[in-house]
Formats: structure tokens, sequence, C-alpha cells
């Protein structure tokens, strides 16, 4: 079904704009976290940002699709999803299936994010095998499959190595046509011939969760790899938004404000990786972190609150970072 002679739609309308979502996620210890996610996806849509997210992660955490149909609900603008759903946590049929339903709850703003999982104990909270990397990444590829397939005119019957469905089809389509966006996450070549093969948006970053790219040549050199696989695949790279994932943001009004937050969240330091995928300061400071990506070549920023409580960081990207690219 896939057809990328044109972008999708939503793709489209984001190629020619910077554009910021933030993916909230509620601390460990949140006494009331369904409270504190809620509010900073009402938040988000008050501040004009692009997108609100939740990360999936229900082993140990609130479920993201009970809450993103309540944020539906209670929004008009804001666009949802989760940067990334793991395809093992639910069978992709159902995925698709949730997808379309909430696409119709929302009309017409739902993002399918996937990617293969990373956390190995989380699998065990879910009685999920966890799989060598190789296994999983075909596993999200039949699931990819399966997927697309169902949002197509016919009901589509697939056996695999992971999944399998027969005659499974949306009979009920979503608002967003021929089916809503999706974004594949990741930075190995596998995932990014995937990611030319069947997503609309490529999302990576610095965090080794995330791709592992963390240097602005090693970060040109992943952009320029998918620009040729597009022109291997006779794909118009034009057609793929390229996503930035930022693994925690802390934004206040100053520098030393924002760095005395850093030292709250990490009183005793920080890891090396800790060092790259941080980022804080003043609005002033983040514009110019953000400008030296756009400059690199990407359009979007998925902008990660671990702390879903932080609503100065969310108010301060909603309104003085993203403006600042209008």
């Amino acid at each position: 079904m896939v057809n990328f002679r044109t972008a999708h739609p939503w793709v489209a309308a984001r190629q020619d704009n910077v554009r910021f979502a933030v993916q909230a996620f509620p601390l460990p210890d949140d006494p009331n976290p369904t409270e504190s996610v809620i509010e900073a996806g009402l938040l988000a849509e008050q501040v004009g940002l692009d997108g609100f997210f939740i990360g999936d992660h229900p082993g140990y955490h609130i479920e993201p699709w009970l809450h993103l149909s309540n944020l539906a609900a209670r929004t008009a603008n804001v666009q949802l999803g989760s940067v990334v759903n793991c395809v093992f946590h639910r069978q992709p049929s159902m995925l698709a299936r949730m997808t379309a339903d909430l696409d119709r709850i929302s009309n017409g703003r739902v993002m399918l994010g996937l990617g293969i999982g990373w956390n190995a104990d989380e699998f065990a909270q879910l009685g999920v095998q966890f799989r060598p990397v190789p296994e999983r990444q075909r596993g999200l590829e039949e699931a990819l499959q399966i997927i697309d397939g169902m949002f197509g005119p016919e009901p589509i019957t697939f056996t695999g190595e992971s999944w399998h469905v027969v005659n499974a089809h949306i009979t009920s389509p979503p608002v967003q046509r021929p089916r809503p966006p999706i974004l594949v996450a990741g930075a190995g070549e596998k995932t990014l011939h995937q990611v030319v093969r069947w997503a609309d948006i490529a999302n990576f970053g610095a965090s080794k969760n995330t791709g592992n790219v963390s240097s602005d040549e090693a970060t040109r050199q992943k952009l320029e790899l998918i620009d040729r696989l597009c022109d291997e695949a006779g794909r118009d790279p034009a057609t793929l938004l390229k996503s930035h994932f930022t693994s925690w943001l802390m934004l206040e009004e100053t520098d030393k404000a924002a760095k005395a937050k850093l030292d709250r969240y990490f009183p005793n330091g920080l890891t090396e990786e800790q060092h790259r995928t941080r980022i804080f300061g003043s609005p002033d400071t983040v514009i110019a972190y953000f400008h030296g990506l756009v400059d690199l070549g990407f359009r979007y920023f998925v902008v990660q609150v671990q702390d879903s409580r932080d609503l100065e960081t969310m108010r301060l990207l909603g309104e003085a970072v993203a403006p600042a690219f209008a």
C-alpha cells in the first residue's frame, strides 16, 4: 500500500516549518502520574506545541494509549502519539486498530511511532521474550507490513517469524488518509532501510536508546545516508521528515536557574551519556542548540521532559523557543 510518490499530508505540512513536540514522562516517584501527564498535555495545547507524546513503558508506568484518548477528547490542535511504541508490547493488528480509533477520536491528530524496544526488564515485566536485536528488527519489519497493509483496501493475511494475522483489516477508517503517519525510530543502517521503505518520519538522537548519534559529523552522515537510501529506493527524500529526539530538556528563564534545575535532578553529577543528552539553559541558549540541528537538516523536534510536572520547560518551549523558528 505504501506510495511515496508524494509526501504524506502530515509530512508536507511540516517540511517547510520547524516544529516542536514534547514527550512527557512522569518521574518514578510521581504520586499521581495520570494527573501530571494530562496537565502537561493540556499545557502543550495551550502554548501551541505541535505535538504531545507519551513514552510507551506500560511495564512500569502509565499506559500511553488510555491517556492519549483522554487528551484527544479534551484538545483540538496538538498532535498525539508515542515516540515510540514498542511493537512487542501489543499485537500489530491491535496497534493498527488503536491508531485508527484514536485518529477518529482526535479528528485526525495521531502519529504512530514504532520501534523495537530496549528495556529487557520491562519485557520481563510484561511477560514478553526479549530477543536479540536482529530478531526484534525482523519483528518490526513484519509489524510494519501488517499495520500498513491493514489500512489498504483489502484484508491482509500474513505469516511471519514473530506475527501472523488472517484477513486483518481496518473497517472503520481513520480520518487521515491513506493512514496516520508512521515514525520509525533508530539510526542503524538496517533500521534506516526500514524507515525508507515504510515510514513517513525518521527519528533519532544522541542517547544510546535513540540512535547514539552524538556529533555533528555523525549526524550529517546519517542524514546523507537517509537521502542516499531514498534515492536507491526510488523515493523522493522530501517525502521523509527528519526528526530529532532530545532525551531530556530543562528550560528556565536564565542559564543559572536551568543549571540549578539540572543539579536538582542529578545531585551526584552526570554520566558521559547524560552530559551529551541532557540539554538545559535559558531560551536563548536552547534556541542556539536547536538552530545547530536545523542547519544539519532536521525539521521536527521531539523534546523529552522526563518529569511531567516540569511545566515551566514546556511553557518556555512553546512560548519562547518554538516562536524563534516560526
